[in-house]
């Protein structure tokens, strides 16, 4: 999948602000995807329907955020269950909430591009057979091998936290 315009863009604003265009949420997320401090949040449904939230480092490839995780992390047992879940970030400007599904990927080509990505930004990864390994993680990504999981989005709120200020839901075709 590649980059690619809304088909639908509604107003949430309660205030008149207009819509905002998609362009200013997507070049804040993928320019600060790359720096570790931006804070993202992975959103999953335990199989009893009760919500699941962790902290995750993504990297956009592609059109595509991709995230890892350990095989028996809750996140991981989650999303092998229901792929469905969100990505909650906070951009320079501009609250996002992405809605899509998770599924993991071993292409060998998808894995070394964001691999190196990852590398770039500071996290020594490597490729291993059809997951992941690093000498450290993040805590909550259970102990490596990691699978990467590529995160397709259909619908994205955002709310302006800065001029122009406003709300917006876009939709993606599936």
């Amino acid at each position: 999948m590649t980059d690619r315009d809304p088909v639908e863009a509604v107003d949430l604003d309660i205030y008149d602000s207009g819509p905002l265009p998609w362009s200013r949420a997507h070049d804040r997320l993928v320019a600060e995807l790359v720096q570790v401090e931006t804070p993202l949040f992975l959103g999953t449904v335990r199989p009893d329907g009760r919500p699941h939230s962790a902290g995750v480092g993504a990297y956009w490839y592609d059109g595509d955020l991709y995230f890892t995780s350990g095989p028996g992390t809750r996140k991981a047992r989650n999303l092998a269950a229901n792929p469905a879940c969100t990505i909650s970030l906070r951009l320079t400007g501009v609250d996002l909430v992405l809605e899509g599904e998770a599924a993991r990927t071993v292409e060998p080509d998808v894995l070394a591009r964001v691999a190196a990505g990852y590398r770039d930004g500071g996290w020594p990864v490597e490729v291993d057979g059809d997951a992941l390994t690093a000498p450290f993680s993040a805590p909550s990504a259970g102990p490596p091998p990691w699978h990467l999981y590529r995160f397709t989005f259909h619908t994205a709120i955002g709310v302006g936290t800065a001029e122009p200020h406003g709300a917006t839901r876009w939709s993606f075709a599936r």
